[in-house]
């Protein structure tokens, strides 16, 4: 199977060499053939499996508890404003 890794890596926002498109389109073609050879098997008549080591996933009931006060939290940092912790922006350089 073809892979069109200069539109994969454009989707992910990834920027490659052109060595690393060579090699990642062969990876990626060879990880898609092996696929189609496993959907050619006949599973028909073999049973899902999604658990085989018998252990349950441990749910706790959520509950609510009091959080701590506000200024409580605040009293140890230099910034803040207006009841929030103050902070650079984030995202600035995304945007």
């Amino acid at each position: 199977m073809k892979i069109n890794i200069s539109k994969v890596s454009k989707l992910a926002n990834i920027i490659l060499t052109d060595e690393e498109k060579t090699t990642f389109e062969q990876q990626l073609s060879e990880i898609l053939n092996y696929i189609e050879k496993l959907n050619e098997l006949d599973t028909k008549d073999i049973l899902p499996t999604s658990q085989v080591t018998d252990l349950e996933n441990v749910i706790r009931e959520d509950k609510t508890k009091p959080s701590l006060e506000q200024e409580n939290v605040l009293s140890n940092t230099k910034s803040k404003h207006n009841g929030f912790f103050k902070t650079k922006a984030v995202l600035s350089e995304l945007l």
